[in-house]
């Protein structure tokens, strides 16, 4: 139902004040508890794999890939209803789901047990950036949206910093309390996953009393509700769900259904290959599902939605976005989970203090990076429409010294500094791309270009980051240059953000020509 004049005067009225801040501040809590329950795994890590019997490949596997890959790959159907339903609702039940599944970890037993646990946290977490990122843009202005989303990827870090201190804090007294296992037969690393699941079932029920913005109003494009938003859902849900794509596919024709069936083949061929020379076949078969998902995602945007498709897909500049802050993603996620277990490793610091000085250092360190970073990017769009890029370089670049001092010393105080800093410079570029992926598109894209963002985050950063360093900490036997392995993707990220900085401008502001062109009625 289309809103009236006296509520259009009412939601123009919370736009950029009092409330717009109060949401914003529920928000960050969410994400919080969201990189929480993402990443209280680095802390448990030595414990699960001593108690499950895996390697660091493994770990990695667990923390970054099956998580990632089902998160991108619900993330797409999701942002996409994100869209065209009521956001508040679907930020509820997401956040329901993935605080459940985090609370079942701790009931897990074996390594098939936990994958699947960690797959449906990643569903339930695909729900919550695309909804926010959305809620946000809708309320505050262009001129406060790099900042507002900055704020909110906050939640990245303190929720990264303080899951590694409670982790450590939890699973160190419990274990102390029952040495051979507390109540049900639950040891130290399972009671964690259970204290910070509970609570995230308290909050859905805070997030439920949340206003829903009216889409569009604050750039003047009011969008109304979309009348059926779930059937297009489970369109949208099977053009990305194997076996259902090939079903979706057909219903566009037999050369749809065979490109279709080309891409499967030459992905399932690449997976085989990389089985054989590398191993680790659980790696390869999810990040290859994942890439045959997102495939056939795009082509049935193609033929179902022309205008988003041009505005995401059929933009180099959006593309470009998605992989350049993809692999700082990858060293992100990598230092923020291998941290821990190399300075348990190297140092022999007991797990309550690493989680201390790691996770409120990288909780420190991360806000003041992210809202500077966010903060600076819109100082610098002011006078430069790609200044917010600059801010990226920023990030690499101050970022690479501070990493390499950090797995190279021989000193814990020096290490639990380096790391600090590094979380400071590596964290300025989240708002930056988060508030980028939004100014590429119209108001009723932003679900999905959040979606496809985030395609870059997970596929390539949490997909491999932690995997790789993993797998390369097993071939070396060294962890730390493992992890310094990361800094060969310097000159290829860097390369990618120039092509950006200089496409950027015109990307931007020939987005509404462009859907028009493609076939959005405005």
């Amino acid at each position: 139902m289309e809103p009236s004049e006296a509520e259009i005067a009412e939601a123009k009225s919370r736009i950029g004040g009092p409330y717009s801040w109060y949401v914003l501040g529920v928000l960050v809590l969410v994400y919080v508890f969201n990189f929480i329950d993402r990443q209280i795994m680095s802390i448990l890590a030595e414990d699960i794999k001593a108690d499950l019997g895996i390697g660091d490949a493994e770990i990695g596997f667990l923390y970054g890939t099956v998580f990632g890959v089902f998160y991108a790959l619900f993330g797409i159907p999701l942002g996409r209803l994100a869209d065209m339903w009521h956001r508040v609702r679907l930020l509820t039940m997401g956040l329901t789901v993935w605080s459940g599944m985090t609370a079942l970890s701790g009931f897990a037993n074996s390594f098939g047990q936990l994958a699947a646990a960690r797959i449906g946290v990643g569903i339930g977490e695909a729900t919550a950036s695309p909804v926010a990122f959305s809620v946000l843009s809708d309320y505050f202005p262009k001129e406060k949206r790099g900042t507002a989303l900055a704020i909110y990827s906050s939640g990245l870090y303190i929720g990264g910093g303080i899951s590694l201190f409670i982790g450590g804090l939890v699973m160190q007294k419990w274990n102390a309390a029952f040495p051979g296992g507390g109540p049900l037969g639950l040891v130290g690393w399972q009671a964690t996953f259970l204290a910070v699941g509970f609570p995230g079932l308290l909050l859905a029920l805070w997030v439920s009393t949340l206003r829903e913005p009216i889409r569009g109003l604050v750039e003047g494009i009011p969008t109304p509700p979309e009348p059926h938003p779930w059937p297009k859902f489970f369109t949208e849900l099977s053009s990305v769900v194997p076996p259902f794509t090939l079903f979706h596919a057909a219903g566009f024709g037999r050369r749809a259904l065979l490109n279709n069936l080309l891409a499967a083949a030459v992905i399932a061929a690449i997976a085989f290959g990389l089985t054989w020379l590398l191993g680790s076949w659980q790696q390869w078969l999810a990040l290859g599902v994942g890439i045959y998902a997102v495939f056939s995602w795009s082509q049935s945007l193609k033929m179902r939605d022309a205008p988003t498709y041009a505005l995401i897909w059929g933009t180099p500049t959006f593309i470009l976005t998605v992989l350049g802050f993809g692999t700082i993603a990858m060293t992100g996620y990598a230092i923020g989970f291998w941290g821990a277990p190399y300075a348990i490793r190297t140092f022999g610091v007991d797990k309550a203090i690493a989680g201390l000085f790691l996770g409120g250092g990288g909780a420190a360190g991360g806000f003041i990076g992210v809202i500077a970073g966010g903060r600076l990017s819109d100082i610098l769009k002011r006078s430069n429409p790609a200044g917010r890029i600059l801010v990226g370089f920023l990030a690499i670049f101050g970022t690479a010294p501070f990493l390499f001092v950090q797995f190279t010393t021989d000193s814990l105080t020096i290490f639990f500094i380096m790391a600090f800093l590094t979380s400071v410079f590596g964290s300025m570029w989240v708002g930056v791309a988060a508030a980028t992926s939004q100014d590429l598109v119209l108001p009723r894209m932003r679900g999905a270009a959040t979606a496809t963002y985030f395609l870059g985050t997970t596929m390539i950063g949490l997909g491999l980051g932690p995997f790789l360093v993993g797998k390369l900490s097993e071939a070396l036997g060294d962890l730390g240059q493992a992890n310094l392995a990361l800094l060969l993707f310097l000159p290829v990220t860097s390369t990618l953000l120039f092509l950006v900085y200089r496409q950027l401008p015109a990307a931007e502001s020939t987005r509404v020509e462009r859907a028009r062109a493609a076939g959005e009625p405005i």
